[in-house]
């Protein structure tokens, strides 16, 4: 195996594989990106045989051949090059590699221990826009549950052509807060379900957004199999196993009427909910949200028995009845912060039923909190 590319293409195909390689108990080889040169050019891989991601690498081959590398050590290595050409090559049971006036050896493992990473199965397949893709992803995959106690809520619903929406719509909730956004599909039209894991979501939105500061293609490619998505943009294409089980009915927490309905500047809510946040007592973080339609405001207060107590107002306009809930604010915080909106609107049912935020005048992105019961 010998080839010879640029150190900025090398740093960048490392970049795209590298996040997946990790520690495993019984397949140390895991660690590693297996390194494959071929007359057609270079390709990279790594696994953690739930997820796999592979990337073609702009390069001049001289002589084909295939090893496996420590991700870290090749990824670090690589970064703190020079900006010149480096030429890899492989002397026995190491890589060479040669940049500038500098050469290194990283010892790895023959490729024919590295697990097959299977090809794509092309069918169901969705073309949709990159950036918006990643966008979505981003707001929704906050609201997965942390642990696995009921592993279909650690991932990412994704419904194709739905009788809910005809598009894509992802969603992710952990039982305290939903979120769900809308997605417009530009190729494609096969009803599909599936719950996507939150790593490979993330992994996703990682990717594109890396992909694109480089090459700015604005499609992303999208199949679902039997246990399987799988994804192609620009150089690189993902992998990664489903998580099994059916995704709860969640549409039926969303309000579809509210109530109260009061709309707010969200940068100046957000700051009032920080400071509210300041006396609130650990754990419960909860905050009080007033509604007052005869005053035209929002009342924020809290208490605790550590710190004090605070209450401010936000002249709003309110429609409705006088209502008043109460809500953890780490989970508010996370909804509006996704809202992309200068103006949110907040409505509410009760103090005990879930209540929703969404940006003024659009429908695309719903965040629903359930109360703090009292």
């Amino acid at each position: 195996m010998k080839f010879i590319c640029t150190k900025e293409n090398l740093s960048y195909s490392l970049d795209l594989v590298s996040g997946v390689a990790g520690r495993h108990a019984s397949l140390p080889i895991l660690m590693n990106i297996l390194i494959q040169a071929e007359a057609a050019g270079v390709r990279l891989v790594a696994t953690n045989l739930e997820m796999a991601i592979k990337t073609s690498l702009r390069a001049k081959v001289d002589e084909a051949g295939s090893f496996t590398v420590p991700a870290k050590t090749l990824t670090d290595f690589v970064h703190l090059l020079p900006d010149e050409q480096v030429e890899v090559s492989l002397q026995e049971n190491e890589v060479f590699i040669k940049c500038g006036n500098s050469s290194t050896k990283i010892k790895g493992t023959p490729a024919d221990e590295y697990p097959v990473v299977p090809e794509i199965e092309e069918k169901h397949a969705y073309t949709v826009n990159a950036e918006m893709f990643k966008d979505s992803l981003s707001r929704v995959v906050l609201a997965c549950a942390k642990n696995e106690i009921r592993p279909e809520l650690s991932g990412v619903y994704f419904g194709l052509f739905t009788e809910r929406y005809p598009g894509l719509l992802v969603a992710a909730t952990d039982s305290y807060r939903l979120a769900e956004k809308k997605l417009e599909v530009e190729q494609g039209t096969e009803e599909a379900r599936a719950i996507v894991p939150s790593r490979t979501v993330y992994e996703l939105a990682r990717l594109v957004s890396l992909a694109k500061n480089k090459q700015g293609e604005t499609k992303i490619r999208l199949w679902l199999s039997e246990g399987q998505i799988a994804a192609r943009y620009d150089d690189f294409e993902v992998s990664s196993r489903l998580v099994e089980g059916k995704y709860p009915d969640y549409a039926q927490i969303i309000p579809t009427k509210t109530k109260t309905t009061a709309s707010f500047p969200v940068g100046l809510m957000v700051n009032k909910i920080k400071t509210a946040s300041l006396f609130t007592a650990s754990g419960v973080n909860a905050v009080s949200f007033d509604l007052n339609a005869s005053q035209g405001t929002i009342g924020l207060s809290s208490t605790s028995t550590q710190t004090g107590e605070h209450s401010s107002e936000i002249e709003s306009e309110v429609l409705g009845e006088e209502n008043s809930i109460l809500l953890n604010h780490r989970y508010v915080l996370d909804g509006l912060q996704n809202l992309n909106s200068e103006d949110g609107e907040f409505g509410v049912n009760s103090s005990d039923t879930p209540c929703v935020f969404r940006a003024k005048n659009k429908d695309d992105y719903v965040y629903v909190v359930m109360p703090i019961r009292q």
